[in-house]
């Protein structure tokens, strides 16, 4: 079944894009939680026009999340979190408290594009994170988890 997504979707695509799923996934989860529609021939139609309209904004909202991603390698990120005696952390680091450390450096970066490798972060030392800001702007970067 052929659909336009309305938003983003883990593993499947961007916004705008138009994609081939499964009819039960398509009738059961995406279209009734509003993130895609079912793309027929005149959706399509619509949907080509928007895209023709919005190229030029699109080339500047790229060239947007370049400059962060640039921004993004090139920082030094630290966390802190209170330790126990063992080294471990009490609770662990999330996608929330390390936005909030970059947003700390004057970088704005929504939570829900970071994701990070090695989830759940239980003790101090250096991890990796990535930050997809755009469908075709995707940086890797290094933060360091201390302890108070």
């Amino acid at each position: 079944m052929e659909l336009i997504l309305k938003k983003n979707v883990d593993k499947l695509g961007y916004k705008d894009d138009i994609v081939e799923v499964k009819p039960g996934y398509a009738l059961n989860f995406l279209i009734p939680q509003g993130y895609a529609i079912i793309a027929n021939p005149s959706e399509k139609k619509a949907h080509a026009e928007v895209m023709r309209q919005r190229s030029h904004k699109e080339e500047k909202i790229k060239e947007e999340s370049q400059e962060i991603a640039n921004k993004l390698e090139g920082l030094k990120i630290k966390l802190t979190a209170k330790v126990g005696e063992n080294g471990r952390i009490f609770g662990s680091i999330n996608t929330v408290q390390l936005s909030e450390a970059i947003k700390a450096e004057g970088v704005e970066v929504d939570r829900k594009s970071l994701k990070i490798k090695d989830e759940p972060i239980k003790e101090v030392g250096t991890y990796k994170a990535e930050a997809n800001l755009h469908k075709e702007v995707s940086v890797e970067f290094e933060f360091e988890v201390a302890g108070e």
